[in-house]
């Protein structure tokens, strides 16, 4: 596939990434890129077609982030198993069938992983860019410091104390490209002794293979209305405990102070316990102040934060960043200090100006009012859906419908599929077959816009209201 040329309109007001991510999408959908095949990297598939970089980069992790692709670290892009999300029923036959039609089939994808890439500030991003590049500062193409550069890390800790309510020092901020390269420097300073590792049943996936990749087995812990069940925890030789508790992936849970409390206390009964709290998508609440960070109340050190930008910018914006508590920091100056910072330093430069100037908190600003505007939509449709219980929906991207009745999961995505819609079961999200849920489907909304939002919740409605009790 190193020779791909991928056919472009010049004319088109359509961006040229958004070209390619639909191309390629549409490929892969048709059956024409097969499960598992390896796309060319952004570097070959860029000079091919005489394109940036970064315009292929943008198009690759808008496909990773709805799930069409899979990024394998130093491995490269590969499509990801999703034959049987476009099931009506696991016959051989209809897979096939589904596979040749899905190109034209799918009309609305309410993609939970995606994102409104039309609100991305580009004018502004490459006039910072250029800025940068010509005031010809030669250092920023020289090796920087191992942890991130230190005008990032001072941004961003201060954005994280007002904003999260984070308490840290630049000094504890290790900046990364992408949670799972992060989650991979974790596994190394952490050792052998963070073998088992607890996590949210159901969990936010991602993390959950890379976990299990690193070979720490996973131990499922239920979840209630408040959050981990604690009582369940104590009973587990976990170490590790990973948690949303700002906006539980994919729940919406918000763990209250008591349950937080609770968890800290599991956390300092015993040597060597930690909590990894990854504040996924906590930016966008629509009810009430942000939810204050777990690590905030921590007086312990016992929590290990773990934020990005992925989803508040951009996909293709690989910056995420973790704070370690202080002993775990010592620890890996001492032994894992020499790894370099993967985030290239004219990325850092744009990314710090970005927040030093107060664009970051506009930008933030915007897309919570874009999303907002999405989620009333949303939710105001959805109060003509009878028969269904709606979750989750006052945080994040997505939210949750559940059948009164009781009615299969895989009903419902089969009759929004057989409409053109394509929706996601909550059963995906768990480990394992203890207490999954297969009544809920979830429904996310960030990468439509309000018109599509209403027809594809119009089509929903329509099938749905079909189903044969």
């Amino acid at each position: 596939m190193n020779d791909w040329i991928i056919p472009l309109d010049a004319e088109s007001k359509e961006p040229i990434y958004k070209q390619i991510y639909s191309y390629i999408k549409e490929e892969i959908r048709s059956g024409r890129i097969p499960c598992k095949s390896r796309l060319p990297s952004t570097r070959v598939l860029a000079e091919n077609m005489q394109l940036s970089r970064s315009t292929i980069t943008m198009a690759y992790d808008q496909l990773v982030a709805e799930g069409y692709l899979e990024a394998k670290p130093c491995r490269g892009h590969y499509v990801a198993q999703i034959e049987d999300l476009y099931l009506i029923s696991p016959s051989k036959k209809e897979a096939e069938h589904h596979s040749q039609t899905a190109k034209t089939h799918c009309l609305y994808d309410f993609s939970p992983r995606g994102i409104d890439l039309e609100s991305f500030p580009y004018s502004l991003w490459r006039k910072i860019t250029k800025n940068i590049l010509s005031e010809a500062k030669k250092d920023l193409f020289l090796l920087g410091e191992q942890k991130g550069d230190y005008e990032l890390r001072k941004a961003i800790q201060e954005y994280l104390y007002h904003a999260r309510g984070v308490n840290c020092t630049p000094q504890q901020l290790i900046v990364g490209a992408g949670n799972e390269y992060l989650l991979w420097l974790l596994h190394q300073i952490l050792g052998k002794e963070a073998d088992l590792v607890a996590m949210e049943n159901p969990t936010y996936q991602q993390a959950y293979r890379v976990l299990q990749s690193l070979g720490h087995p996973i131990c499922p812990i239920s979840m209630d209305g408040s959050g981990m069940l604690i009582s369940q925890l104590q009973k587990t030789q976990a170490k590790i405990a990973y948690v949303t508790p700002s906006h539980q992936y994919p729940l919406g849970v918000i763990m209250p102070i008591k349950r937080r409390m609770e968890l800290l206390s599991w956390a300092m009964e015993a040597e060597g316990r930690y909590i990894i709290e990854d504040d996924y998508d906590s930016e966008f609440r629509y009810k009430g102040k942000p939810i204050p960070s777990l690590q905030g109340v921590d007086q312990a050190g016992r929590v290990i934060y773990i934020g990005t930008f992925s989803r508040s910018i951009a996909p293709a914006i690989r910056v995420s960043y973790m704070v370690l508590p202080v002993s775990l920091m010592e620890r890996y100056e001492q032994k894992y200090g020499f790894y370099s910072c993967t985030v290239p330093r004219v990325e850092q430069a744009v990314l710090t100006c970005f927040l030093q100037e107060g664009y970051f908190e506009r930008h933030l600003n915007r897309m919570r009012a874009n999303y907002k505007a999405k989620h009333d939509v949303m939710l105001s449709e959805i109060q003509k859906f009878p028969g269904f219980l709606v979750s989750g929906e006052h945080a994040g991207i997505h939210l949750l419908l559940t059948a009164k009745e009781k009615r299969q999961e895989q009903e419902l995505l089969d009759r929004a599929w057989q409409g053109g819609v394509r929706v996601y079961g909550l059963s995906e999200y768990y480990i394992g077959e203890v207490g999954k849920r297969e009544d809920t489907v979830v429904l996310g909304y960030a990468n439509l816009s309000e018109k599509e939002i209403l027809e594809g919740l119009g089509i929903l409605r329509s099938v749905w209201g079909v189903c044969k009790r």
